[in-house]
């Protein structure tokens, strides 16, 4: 079947001609460096002093180098960095000092020597709203807008930055709603569709176009006269299942009053190496590699999220002091980075984040750091992150262990505001790889932040050495730092039916 959405967007395609794309005169600017991710990744080695790094684990648990999963040595380096201590030596025992002092503290820590700073100066973001359109999700009526937001270029013009965003919001609920920003690939919930009587007429022109291009189709039509290239989608099914815990996750979050939306993090950064002469990080370096303090994709991901929420604040009918961040696996990651560094983002919910989200960067167990420091993706991180890597240096050698900071400070920094931390099974999928119990020691530890800004953790006590992560389906929902593990896989789909009434009590919403 031939749809419309595909017939319109080649009717576009073809209209594009080489004479509308206005010519660069690309001498006037420093050259766009082309590496492939080998070359990128040796020129950080090269900058960084690096010799030789240590060879991160394989996941396959019968190869010789395969990850550990004994937990009695995963720990090599049992004591974290203490997250209510500051670098003086000096308690953290008011809610003042930790926003005033500590905050700043890891916040530079995490950005020298993990996620890359941002630039100085970032080009500013200009938002078209492109197409808009009324729609159906379920039962549910919505607008869907579809959204573009441009980079100004004009310092570099060979890179060019467009971030694509999908905005879904209900329209059967009063006031501005509370929306969930969840990163991957924007789309059309249900577009609408034409009349069956303008359907007729758009199959009555296509047919003749074929025609005219191609003589001999002529007789396939008449030997098929009731055939419609062009048909529409099924329709809306006012019969169908009432919402659940089982429906979508948008859907659920429609039902509930919320409106969703999906922000492509490609768009803004690629996921590789390769691209960081490109992309948001390319065109602010005006296309030359990165210093080791510079961005890496987790950064600029993040960074593209806040930009998002910035078109949110011109929306009248979205409650931009409502807005969460989502993520599962590596954009689980992004999700806790953006919601760690943006402090006007309200809610988080981060699905199998692994190491370079919520699971402590010091253990070896599943995924290590040795896994972000080689050429696969080190693009996520800094480049000061690789100096942990290193077997053979100008510095000797690094292990996470040397870490100035670990996960549960970052986790902390999104305190007070609402954090659901989602992992899967092993059995189902969600791998041993993301090492679960690295990341629940890290939530333990991120409480006692909770609990000094006037709110409740997920209601142990802090000791993250000896407290045991519960039972699957175990919903520990009674704070403002939540932790659940869902007997699915690597998702955190079944989790929404808890996330949702969880967050709109905090958000005081309905």
């Amino acid at each position: 079947m031939i749809r419309v959405t595909f017939i319109l967007l080649m009717v576009v395609c073809a209209k594009i001609s080489f004479a509308q794309i206005a010519k660069i005169d690309s001498s006037k600017y420093p050259p766009l460096m082309m590496f492939t991710a080998q070359q990128d990744h040796d020129n950080m080695l090269k900058q960084l002093g690096i010799k030789n790094l240590r060879p991160g684990p394989s996941g396959d648990e019968k190869a010789p180098n395969h990850a550990n999963y004994d937990e009695t040595i995963a720990n090599p380096c049992p004591q974290l960095p203490d997250v209510l201590t500051l670098k003086n030596g000096s308690k953290v025992t008011s809610a003042d000092i930790w926003q005033q002092q500590r905050r700043p503290e890891l916040l530079e820590d995490f950005e020298r020597e993990i996620y890359g700073r941002l630039p100085k100066k970032i080009p500013a973001v200009t938002w078209l709203v492109k197409v808009t359109d009324r729609e159906f999700v379920g039962r549910t009526p919505v607008i869907a807008k579809q959204l573009v937001g441009h980079v100004d270029n004009s310092n570099y013009p060979l890179i060019n930055v467009d971030i694509n965003m999908m905005l879904v919001l209900p329209v059967n609920v009063k006031g501005p709603v509370p929306v969930l920003m969840m990163f991957g690939r924007p789309s059309f919930p249900s577009p609408a569709q034409p009349s069956p009587e303008d359907m007729e007429k758009i199959n009555t022109a296509f047919k003749a176009m074929l025609i005219k291009n191609n003589p001999e189709v002529k007789a396939i039509f008449d030997q098929y006269p009731a055939y419609s290239p062009i048909t529409r989608l099924p329709g809306v099914n006012f019969f169908a299942t009432p919402t659940n815990g089982d429906s979508s996750p948008t859907e659920q979050l429609l039902a509930a009053g919320w409106g969703y939306a999906t922000i492509d993090p490609v768009s803004i950064q690629a996921d590789n190496g390769s691209g960081l002469t490109r992309g948001i990080i390319g065109l602010v370096n005006k296309g030359q590699p990165r210093k080791p303090t510079d961005w890496g994709a987790l950064r600029a991901w993040a960074w593209g999220a806040a930009r998002g929420l910035d078109y949110f604040e011109t929306d009248t009918m979205v409650d931009a002091k409502k807005v969460g961040i989502e993520g599962v696996s590596r954009y689980g990651k992004a999700a806790l980075v953006a919601l760690a560094f943006e402090p006007r983002f309200a809610v988080g919910l981060i699905g199998s984040s692994g190491k370079g989200g919520t699971t402590l960067h010091r253990r070896t167990f599943g995924e290590a750091v040795e896994s972000l420091t080689g050429s696969g993706e080190y693009h996520w991180m800094a480049g000061n992150y690789l100096k942990y890597g290193a077997s053979e240096a100008g510095f000797g050698n690094k292990t996470g262990c040397d870490l100035p900071v670990d996960s549960h400070e970052l986790i902390a920094l999104c305190a007070p505001r609402p954090t659901f931390i989602s992992y899967g099974i092993p059995e189902k999928g969600d791998a041993k790889w993301l090492d679960q119990q690295g990341s629940y020691m890290a939530t333990v530890a991120a409480g006692s932040v909770f609990k000094l800004l006037g709110v409740k953790d997920i209601g142990v006590s802090n000791d993250y050495a000896k407290e045991k992560m519960p039972p699957v389906l175990t919903g520990m929902l009674e704070g403002e730092l939540a932790w659940r593990q869902h007997d699915g896989g690597d998702t955190d789909a079944p989790n929404f039916q808890f996330f949702i009434p969880w967050a709109s009590n905090l958000l005081h919403y309905k």
